[in-house]
């Protein structure tokens, strides 16, 4: 069997504190936060009235989508997800052409949490009225969970395998793997990959019930979001897209492409909800094993892994995830790696989350520095009792990255976690 080695060559993201690669990696380097005040959540009775949105005009939505796409179109996991998707694809050298060559070398893993929930809502709604004929001829595409996938193979013109993966916070990384597979199996030579999720009042309304979202921070959005700090309240919750090229470096040199960052390999498994792990909790065994066998699936030791960007949501589940990395790297107090979130910035963005946070991830191994934990200034004690306070940076780092380790827990129990390199 072929074991091929696999590169980034594009990368797109649509994200709450950045549209666009340039202006997320201007963001994430300066820490710019992406959480502000929505009226409607507070109308609604949430008792988190803040959230990540990305600032997306018509204008915006026009240049990616045709009026016919864009007549009765309702949902924004799709919109997400295509501005992404198209953004890496062009980043990586290629162009978008509806009457280009069916291409089965390439093919699309495209996870989401939702797809279209609030044209659901409004498919509903008419139903109910019974004007069952005013749904629109695209509401179907708009409302199945592959909507995304759909989209994306059509308008790319790709022939290998074209699918929607879905696994709560877990699905970016999961299908960033998934990708990976398949081209280190030579089953294909490129992978467009990554995942989208609603900015929805349907789709946060649920964990404002569980009441794990933050609301002490409804006057001071940009505070609210707080891995890994002592004052943390909760999640806040974040939606957007995030997209990556996978290629065999052998087809990627071929054509001369950019490469961003290799990836070395990873991991998939699951804490079965047993053993301490629920629906909402970890399995700690199992995250650990996860993190272990992607060290191991990369050929790697522990003590290689220059920098984790890790799952860290703003819950009491932080000082866990913390005490798990450094029992499976075996490394702790000044000894282990620098360690950021993503979320302190652009909340947590669901079944997004993966995706953009790996976006965020190559960008740092690419030009070699450490996006900064905003809002945690007041690092929580129980986490300073495992690891220096100096490996939470709260400030861009620049330093030598060679390898990076990114996971995602997510509910349900799933766990994945994937090792980039830096490309030489």
């Amino acid at each position: 069997m072929s074991k091929n080695r696999v590169v980034i060559t594009g990368l797109g993201v649509v994200a709450p504190n950045g549209v666009g690669l340039s202006a997320f990696t201007d963001a994430i380097k300066t820490g710019k936060s992406g959480i502000t005040f929505h009226q409607n959540l507070k109308d609604k009775g949430f008792s988190c009235c803040i959230g990540g949105i990305p600032d997306v005009s018509e204008e915006i939505k026009a240049s990616y989508l045709t009026p016919l796409q864009l007549r009765d179109f309702n949902s924004t996991s799709i919109l997400y997800g295509v501005m992404a998707g198209v953004d890496a694809w062009k980043d990586a050298g290629f162009s978008v052409d509806e009457n280009s060559a069916l291409d089965y070398d390439t093919g699309l893993v495209f996870g989401a949490g939702t797809s279209g929930i609030e044209k659901f809502r409004e498919s509903i709604y008419k139903i109910d009225d019974q004007k069952v004929r005013r749904l629109g001829s695209t509401s179907v595409l708009q409302t199945m969970a592959s909507g995304i996938s759909a989209y994306l193979g059509g308008m790319l013109g790709l022939g290998n395998q074209v699918t929607t993966n879905s696994s709560a916070c877990t699905t970016g990384t999961e299908a960033l793997l998934l990708g990976f597979d398949r081209i280190k199996s030579g089953k294909a030579k490129r992978m467009l990959v990554g995942s989208s999720s609603d900015s929805s009042l349907y789709t946060w309304g649920g964990f404002d019930a569980m009441r794990v979202m933050s609301y002490k921070h409804n006057d001071t959005p940009e505070k609210g979001s707080r891995p890994m700090s002592a004052s943390a309240a909760g999640f806040v919750p974040g939606s957007g897209g995030g997209a990556l090229v996978l290629e065999s470096l052998e087809s990627a040199l071929a054509r001369g492409a950019t490469i961003y960052a290799e990836v070395l390999g990873g991991n998939m498994n699951s804490g079965g909800q047993r053993n301490g792990g629920t629906l909402t909790a970890p399995n700690a065994e199992a995250v650990q094993r996860c993190v272990t066998d992607a060290i191991m699936d990369a050929k790697i030791t522990a003590n290689d892994i220059d920098v984790i960007n890790g799952h860290l949501t703003a819950t009491s589940k932080d000082s866990l995830e913390i005490e798990n990395w450094t029992k499976a790297l075996q490394r702790k107090g000044t000894d282990f790696p620098y360690i950021n979130s993503l979320k302190s910035q652009v909340g947590h963005c669901l079944a997004a989350a993966g995706a953009i946070e790996a976006v965020a991830c190559v960008l740092q191994v690419k030009e070699q520095f450490v996006f900064p934990n905003i809002n945690c200034e007041d690092m929580h004690p129980e986490i300073t009792n495992f690891i220096a306070k100096d490996k939470i940076p709260v400030k861009k780092l620049n330093t030598n990255i060679t390898y990076l380790a990114k996971a995602s827990f997510g509910f349900g129990d799933v766990n994945a976690c994937v090792i980039f390199k830096k490309y030489q």
